[in-house]
């Protein structure tokens, strides 16, 4: 008996060390929707943010996004990037390449402070796509044809969208402008990946479709993280009969940590 209670030990010591890091990280989890704006908190700031440098990582190395208080010029996103006062960093326009880990660190006296500060951004993204065109940025579609929209979590911390399902409680769902689950109309067809974290909206459009509204939402533990929203558009071409539809994002109510 001892020794299994010694084993049960272990194993809760090694599932902490899985969670909480091994290197000191403090890491959140802050989930956003594509096309949002997102502040992340550095938990570790010190009273002079020209001390703080910000890194971001996904697959390859870490790049440099704040160096001592100061943007990097040289970054792809810096136009969208800028550090709060609060030392936190700001990103504008959020896109589904967002995603990953930052990390807030400090310097002073030539060596860095520990601990560092982490934070894994998470995004909801939809994209369209329709039988009647190849293009999903500008996806040409009109009553009568099948329209698909794939809400997918682009999520990078060490977990796989299968531990967040289990253990976190992740759940994705399609609902309509009421806050009803379109999984219960039968005119829409709902399949979830948990392999990729995507799920997907499968209908024929209507006439009564126009300006009509879906949103996927993204609860954990039964609670709201963050939403997108795909409003259907039809507006006759001068040229042509054909309609178009087009995407917009809805802020989160709140933001999971």
């Amino acid at each position: 008996m001892a020794d299994q209670c010694d084993l049960c030990l272990l194993g809760l010591i090694i599932l902490s060390s899985l969670l909480t890091g091994t290197s000191g990280v403090d890491d959140l989890h802050v989930f956003i929707s594509s096309g949002e704006n997102v502040r992340l908190s550095c938990n570790n700031a010190l009273s002079d943010c020209k001390s703080t440098t910000w890194t971001y990582s996904r697959h390859s190395g870490a790049v440099e996004l704040i160096v001592l208080g100061e943007k990097r010029k040289n970054t792809e996103r810096h136009e969208r990037l800028s550090l709060g006062s609060d030392c936190s960093l700001n990103i504008k326009n959020i896109t589904e390449e967002d995603y990953g880990s930052y990390i807030c660190q400090q310097y002073m006296d030539g060596g860095k402070q520990e601990p560092d500060a982490g934070v894994n951004l998470h995004v909801l993204h939809v994209s369209p796509s329709s039988s009647s065109s190849s293009s999903s940025s500008q996806t040409e579609i009109s009553p009568g044809r099948s329209v698909t929209l794939s809400c997918q979590l682009y999520s990078y911390s060490g977990f796989s969208c299968n531990y967040w399902v289990r253990s976190e409680g992740l759940h994705l769902l399609w609902v309509n402008q009421a806050g009803v689950d379109l999984k219960t109309d039968s005119r829409y067809q709902i399949l979830f990946s948990s392999d990729h974290c995507i799920i997907t909206l499968t209908t024929t459009l209507l006439n009564e479709d126009d300006n009509r509204e879906w949103r996927c939402q993204l609860t954990l533990r039964n609670q709201l993280q963050t939403s997108v929203r795909y409003t259907v558009k039809y507006s006759v071409s001068s040229s042509n009969s054909e309609k178009k539809s087009s995407q917009t994002t809805a802020a989160a109510p709140t933001q999971g940590s």
